[in-house]
């Protein structure tokens, strides 16, 4: 299985906390900082439609959550069988 993949920031506060969350719930993640790297960048872009809000956060189903709340992750980890 796929793990699920985050495009953030070092500087963004919201990513800090949506892998914390993560972290705390033991889940695998792995971390792509959009300011390093162009491709992932015009890739967030790409999915919101020339937008760029971080965190966005992909889901092994494929499907992505943008700037989520805890709850709205945690809701989603919950209708994937991940927690």
């Amino acid at each position: 299985m796929k793990n699920i993949v985050i495009y953030s920031t070092d500087w963004c506060g919201d990513c800090v906390r949506s892998e914390a969350l993560l972290k705390s719930l033991k889940i695998s993640f792995d971390v792509i900082d959009v300011d390093k790297d162009e491709v992932a960048n015009s890739y967030i872009q790409e999915i919101q439609n020339g937008a760029r809000r971080i965190p966005t956060i992909i889901f092994p189903d494929d499907t992505f959550l943008v700037e989520p709340t805890d709850i709205q992750l945690e809701a989603k980890l919950k209708d994937l069988g991940t927690i």
